[in-house]
């Protein structure tokens, strides 16, 4: 008969851990005298009313042996508590596990434990039993989470990347039925030139067939035969013209049916590919807006300005943290402009100005360079935010830039490009001239009306030339700058223009004339598309060849826009219509270098490169940074502003 496995029975009353920790222990006679010394044992199976030893020195083997059921001491050492639970125990059972080796199981149960120690060392050995699956079924939700996230992003990237291919095939598709139709209508023309100059023919061809006949009447009648003969003869031939002349009109009238039912097709076509380019045109633009959202810093608030540089990664530069924030206020976000607004308002600044650029992250200055411009551009940003908001507590900071500007200003109203520079810029003037403007229309102070009209009068005097460049770069600067003539219509105004001598059409015409490019453009699926846009400078004077700016052909775009408005009022429909087709034509052509953003922070979403082409010099001393297939802010933003007409250097009632 077999023996009970009484030791087996009994260790099914333990909870087996995965991990065991160390128990000190001595034999001790009834009275509680020690048998043994201190012995060092480990435990892996806890219960309610004991544990089970595991033990494998040579004296703990012989004094089990001779000592079974004996009274035991133990000091239990839980990792979660400082000090050893203290408790007495008795031998239930002892059991061989490894001759060889000397090792033992001893199974206890307490004759003598605190409460609390006991209920410790169960919420112990429960908590590792059921934690541990737990922990495992978290880790392995959180992968599967892991997992079914990324694949999410990878459905959106790809469902965001689809759209932006379909909308340049879409526009590349809609400028081919275009030129189509304007060949039709060339040809159309053509024909209807033919067909009108045959017409004329014929009828010439009739009335002197006409007189012909009347002719031959007369010579019949005096019997001049021979003449009569002659007259014949013209008559044959004037017949046969005729019907040669109706027979080639039927064939141009055949051509033209045939051009016009050509031209309806594809007019119709032209019709469809029309509504799904405003479509997809829509989406991708609520999209690049919500590529600027989701690179919004969760911390700073602040938004890189660049994706694909390492040399300038996690910068956010203040001209484009400013175009941010009125992006923000123009959708309603306020409270996303906020948190970019408090950061200026508390960042480190150089007296009453902030710094060029700062780290998206930290927020600590990236560079301790300070400009007008920026600070200009962000003082617009707050004027912008009161406007749409009237909440004023951003003012203050708008007010603070301006009287640090105010500073700067020369004798002749003129700014400097920065405190302790000695160059001056158009692009700045321009800027401060739009800026005073609208801090005076807000707060009706004289001070920035007078600095208003002081910068004008320093631009008229320095920057406006009626010679051969009717827009210096700055003050004895004549190097051609796209930005600066469209800013001019932008903060100036066609009409403020005209009553300073200027002629606003004579610069957009200019800009047109001397920085339109068309460009090849490799999309970042190797696709290559033709571009026409707008360049940093002068084609003529750039040995690299055209290159197109995103941000300042969206600021041509702005400034067209102005001027179909302008002459709309002016009851000048041809200008208008030809203005208002021209925005049309390069937002179009923008369209093209709309890209999916390939960081991961970008979630593939819709956004604009900086430039057609990486590292490019500008041809105003400064390279363009890398990332032609990555976003850029501003490039972004300014283009979302020329979809949705929104001018950034003038508050609207």
């Amino acid at each position: 008969m077999k023996k009970p496995d009484y030791a087996g029975q009994e260790r099914r009353k333990y909870l087996r851990l995965d991990t065991v920790f160390p128990v000190r222990f001595r034999i001790e006679s009834p009275d509680g005298k020690a048998v043994s010394s201190w012995l060092q044992g480990f435990t892996g199976d806890v219960g309610k009313g004991g544990i089970c030893l595991s033990v494998s020195s040579l004296e703990a083997q012989n004094l089990i042996e001779v000592n079974t059921g004996c009274r035991m001491s133990l000091e239990i050492e839980l990792p979660v508590l400082p000090n050893p639970v203290k408790a007495v125990a008795r031998s239930a059972w002892v059991r061989e596990i490894s001759a060889a080796e000397g090792k033992y199981l001893i199974g206890l149960r307490y004759l003598n434990i605190e409460k609390k120690d006991n209920n410790r060392i169960m919420s112990y050995a429960w908590g590792k039993k059921i934690f541990i699956p737990f922990a495992l079924s978290i880790v392995a939700l959180l992968t599967l989470g892991v997992f079914y996230g990324s694949y999410l992003n990878m459905k959106l990237e790809q469902g965001n990347k689809a759209l932006v291919e379909k909308l340049v095939s879409v526009t590349q598709e809609a400028q081919a039925a275009k030129k189509t139709i304007d060949e039709i209508n060339k040809s159309r023309l053509s024909l209807e030139e033919n067909l009108s100059s045959l017409e004329k023919q014929m009828l010439q061809n009739e009335a002197e067939l006409k007189n012909q006949l009347e002719k031959e009447k007369l010579e019949k009648q005096v019997n001049d035969n021979i003449a009569a003969a002659k007259t014949n003869k013209k008559i044959a031939e004037l017949s046969a013209l005729s019907k040669q002349l109706a027979k080639d009109k039927q064939g141009l009238l055949k051509q033209l049916t045939g051009l016009k039912e050509r031209q309806q097709t594809v007019s119709t076509e032209l019709e469809t590919l029309g509504r799904q380019r405003s479509e997809l045109e829509k989406e991708n633009f609520e999209k690049m807006y919500k590529w600027l959202t989701v690179h919004q810093n969760k911390h700073s608030g602040l938004v890189m300005s660049f994706e694909g540089d390492g040399n300038i990664a996690n910068w956010a530069f203040t001209y484009d943290q400013a175009l941010a924030i009125q992006a923000f206020v123009y959708f309603g976000d306020s409270w996303r402009a906020k948190r970019m607004l408090d950061f200026f308002k508390g960042a480190q600044k150089a007296g009453n100005l902030v710094y060029n650029a700062y780290y998206a992250d930290g927020g600590e200055p990236a560079e301790y360079t300070v400009h007008c411009g920026p600070n200009i551009w962000l003082g617009i940003a707050c004027v912008q935010y009161y406007g749409k908001t009237r909440d004023s507590q951003y003012l203050s900071l708008a007010e603070s830039i301006a009287s640090g500007i105010i500073a700067l200003q020369d004798s002749e109203g003129g700014l400097p490009g920065g405190p302790g520079t000695s160059w001056y810029s158009t692009e700045h003037n321009l800027d401060a001239y739009a800026f005073f403007n609208m801090l005076y229309k807000i707060t009706q102070k004289d001070a920035y009306a007078v600095s208003r009209d002081r910068v004008l009068k320093w631009l008229v005097e320095h920057t406006y030339d009626t010679g051969e460049i009717p827009i210096k770069r700055g003050r004895g600067d004549s190097t051609i700058a796209t930005d600066t003539y469209a800013w001019s219509i932008a903060a100036i105004g066609p009409e403020r223009l005209i009553q300073a001598g200027m002629d606003p059409d004579k610069i957009m015409q200019f800009a047109e004339d001397n920085c339109a490019v068309e460009v090849t453009y490799t999309r970042p699926e190797g696709r290559k598309v033709r571009v026409k846009g707008f360049d940093f400078a002068a084609k003529k004077n750039v040995a690299r060849g055209g290159v197109i700016s995103s941000e300042w052909t969206a600021q041509m775009v702005i400034s067209y826009k102005i001027m179909a408005d302008f002459h709309t009022k002016r009851q000048e429909a041809k200008l208008a219509q030809a203005y208002s087709q021209k925005a049309d034509e390069y937002l179009l052509q923008l369209t093209k270098m709309i890209i999916s953003s390939p960081s991961p922070s970008g979630q593939g979403e819709s956004c604009l490169p900086y430039a057609s082409q990486d590292s490019v010099d500008t041809g105003h001393g400064w390279t363009a940074p890398k990332g032609c297939s990555t976003g850029s802010l501003s490039g972004t933003v300014y283009t979302v502003f020329a979809y949705y007409n929104y001018n950034p250097l003038e508050l609207k009632d």
